[in-house]
């Protein structure tokens, strides 16, 4: 059974920063593409970075140089380093998984969300 758990959001003031981590059960982080997404109330949900099993990152334009995603192998746990904080981040974000290595098609697995409040 595949569970995602995620940790580490939080209230932070604008500029300030935050780390989630994903720790997923049932599977390692290496194998498998990782990604974070945002929703905004009353949105739907957007991919926010992506890493596939080559460890290459992608992001969505509006965090590059703020964020950072990175997998740790020794913790089995995903990380986003968010910096800069800005108001319109305040979301609830996830962490998701696909089936496979790399990032293409749908993500199967889905934590089940933290919440972040930038003021």
């Amino acid at each position: 059974h595949v569970q995602l758990v995620e940790s580490g959001g939080g209230s932070v003031q604008a500029g300030g920063s935050l780390r989630l981590s994903c720790v997923p059960f049932g599977f390692t982080v290496s194998r498998y593409c990782m990604a974070w997404f945002s929703q905004h109330p009353g949105k739907e949900r957007e991919m926010v970075a992506n890493i596939d099993g080559a460890e290459v990152p992608r992001y969505t334009d509006s965090v590059k140089g703020r964020f950072a995603i990175s997998k740790d192998y020794a913790k089995n746990t995903l990380y986003l380093q968010m910096n800069t904080l800005k108001n319109e981040d305040t979301a609830m974000y996830y962490c998701a998984a696909t089936s496979g290595s790399w990032c293409v098609g749908d993500y199967r697995y889905w934590g089940q969300g933290t919440q972040v409040t930038v003021s």
